[in-house]
Formats: C-alpha cells, structure tokens, sequence
C-alpha cells in the first residue's frame, strides 16, 4: 500500500491524489484502504520521510572507514547516495517539491534529517579539502544532493551502467572544483551587456509569488485579486480566463526567456565553452531576479492543463537538447543523453541553493555560475585577471 500511494504521489503529487485513486491501484476499496492508513496525508507522511531516512542512513560509515582515507570515506557515501536515488527515483521529487504540505512537526522532523545528511557530507568534504571553511564544504554538500536528487524532476534516460558513474564524477568535480572569491572575478560581459530579465506584470507577479509561498492548490484567484488591489475576483478573469492559465503565461514568458538567448549566444561565442558561459550567466542572473517563479516552474508544473504541458515541454527539451548539444561539443566524451542529465542538474541546482541559502551573501551569483560551470563543463571557466 505504501509503495502504490508512493507511485501514486510520484506521478501526480500530494495534491493530485486522492484515496480512491490509491485503493483503484491496489484494486481494493477505500474502506480497506483505511483500515491500515487513517488519511491520505498519513501515506504522504510515510513517504517523504522514509525518503528523509534514506539520505541520512546514506551519509553513515561503517566501522571500518575509520581505517580508510578521506576520499575513500567520501566515494563511499557518494555510492550510498546516488544508488539510494536512483532506487526511488520515481518519488525523489515528492523531498523537493512537496514537502511543504507537510504539517510542521513532520516538516521539521525531514529538514533535520537533511539537515543533518548534508552536515555529514560536508564534514567529510572538508576532511578531504580542509583548507575549505565551513561555508564552502556546505555549499559543495548541498550541490551533490541537489544534483543527485536531480534525475527524479525529469525522464531523460542513460544506460544504468552510465548514470551511476556520470552522478559520481560530477559530484567529485563540485568537491574538487577551485571556485575563486565571490565577487572577485566577473568573466565575460558587464551587466548593461546582459539580456534584461522579463518582468511581470503586477498582477502575474503577485500569483507566482502567492503560488510560491502558499502552493498552487491552496491559492484562490479571490487571493490573487486582493495580493494585485484588484476590486474583484471578476477583475482578474479581464486579463486572465483561469487561475491555471496565469501559471502558463508566466511558465511560457520563463521559457521563452531561456530560449530566446541561445542563438545570440552561440552567434557571439568562439567556443561551445563561451557560448555556454554566457548562457549560464544569463540563466543564473535571471533565476535571481525571479526566484518566486524559478521555483514554481518546478513545484507547480503538474498542475498546468494538459495541452499546455505538451507545449511547454517541448520548448524545455528545446532547450535542454540545445545546452546539452554544447555540452557535448565542449566535452566529446560525453553522449548526448549524459549531457541532458547534466543541464536538468545544473538548471535545478539554482533552485536547491537558493532554497538552502536565502542570504545571498553565504551562496551569491559569482558562486552559483561558478557551481553550473563544473556540472556541464567539469570545471570554473577561467576567470579574468585584476
């Protein structure tokens, strides 16, 4: 029963599920269903923190590693980590993007799980690399289990006997990665040569911020209307015919943002490697300025209409294909199925920062291209002298 609820969350989210639908897949009725689980939220529970559970019994050593070199302490836990992911694969975006609606003890029980993975993991990061401050070692523990984790936001598929291994040395580029100071080393153009993020109108802006902090489900458009200083509800069906239909138009104006500086950059680049520095740049640049609607892309996608998800879909992959192209000619010795896993990675990665590091100052932008840089080229671009 808890897997099939767990599939069943996987697939649609907390929200899209009822108990009827979990009983059909059990082909019980919802009676028998609640014999053995009280509600629906009482499955949900069960999942998200045994997933909790996972990734910290993940970052445990056995007794013997006390005798092993630091490395070898670290490429054990990272074994743990990523073939835990990719056994739960299928419900590994429920941690990310569903844990909210989750009541607050249990909220708080989760995040001190992680919380506590990820201290782990940086601890014996900065056994490896001990000149890193403490900082440093969090950020890079963070990237790992940001990317990791990353394979359950999307399908993109490898060979099994590839995926393993791609995660790994992509985990040990963010531990070995030289990342200069934030803030010292701006590489290519100035800020007035930089695309102008999009911006919303008031009343789009208010709805993603709205969908942000409370969820889509439990936002009304009477909610949006008020957060807007519109007189009605009616006011809001004016420019928009639905509440879903806002989450579309600021899904597409996302997209089409990222698409639209791909063949500028391209056409200005020498090199795979520059156009794709540049294409970083404006993403991560972008990401900051709407960091509501960043996370909404992600969290919310499954409750856009159908039609509109196939629409929107295609120009993601549009995307993704047309990044991990340059991936792949910027490093030749990746297919172009690794290169996509890796662009899913590095586009989710600034969100699970941005989420972990609400200040700015501790994970600022330098840091953040600096991160993407390593993911889909295996290191920092070299950075400009001053």
């Amino acid at each position: 029963m808890a897997a099939e609820s767990a599939a069943a969350f996987g697939a649609h989210g907390y929200h899209g599920v009822s108990m009827d639908d979990i009983a059909r897949r059990l082909d019980i009725s919802s009676t028998a269903l609640y014999r053995h689980f009280p509600s629906k939220y009482a499955l949900f529970r069960e999942e998200l923190l045994r997933l909790s559970g996972l990734a910290l019994s993940a970052t445990e050593l056995p007794d013997a590693a006390a005798d092993w070199a630091p490395r070898d302490r670290v490429d054990h836990v990272l074994d743990a980590i990523i073939g835990l992911t990719i056994a739960n694969r299928p419900t590994a975006a429920l941690v990310r993007w569903e844990r909210r609606y989750l009541e607050p003890a249990d909220f708080d029980e989760l995040n001190n799980q992680f919380t506590a993975a990820i201290a782990a993991l940086r601890g014996l990061i900065g056994e490896v690399r001990p000149e890193l401050g403490r900082r440093d070692s969090a950020i890079r523990a963070v990237s790992i289990f940001a990317v990791v984790s990353s394979i359950g936001d999307h399908h993109a598929t490898v060979p099994a006997k590839a995926l393993a291994p791609l995660l790994k040395a992509t985990s040990w580029a963010l531990i070995d990665a030289d990342l200069t100071s934030p803030g010292t080393a701006a590489r290519a153009s100035s800020v007035e040569e930089r695309y102008q993020p999009f911006k919303h109108d008031l009343l789009l802006r208010k709805a993603v911020e709205l969908f942000h902090e409370r969820g889509y489900p439990n936002v009304s458009v009477e909610d949006i209307a008020v957060a807007a200083d519109l007189s009605a509800a009616s006011a809001v069906y004016r420019y928009y015919r639905s509440k879903s239909d806002l989450l579309v138009a600021a899904f597409r104006r996302a997209g089409d943002r990222v698409a639209a500086a791909i063949p500028r950059a391209v056409a200005d680049a020498d090199t795979a490697d520059e156009a794709l520095g540049t294409l970083i740049d404006l993403y991560v640049a972008g990401s900051f300025d709407e960091r509501a609607l960043t996370f909404v892309y992600y969290a919310e996608f499954g409750h856009v209409d159908h039609a509109d998800q196939v629409t929107l879909r295609h120009l993601q992959q549009l995307v993704i294909t047309e990044w991990a192209k340059l991936v792949v000619a910027a490093r030749p010795e990746l297919s172009l199925g690794e290169a996509r896993i890796l662009v899913h990675a590095a586009f989710s990665l600034v969100v699970d920062l941005g989420r972990a590091f609400d200040d700015e100052r501790i994970c600022p932008q330098d840091t953040v291209v600096q991160l993407l840089e390593t993911i889909l080229l295996g290191r920092p671009l070299p950075r400009p002298a001053h």
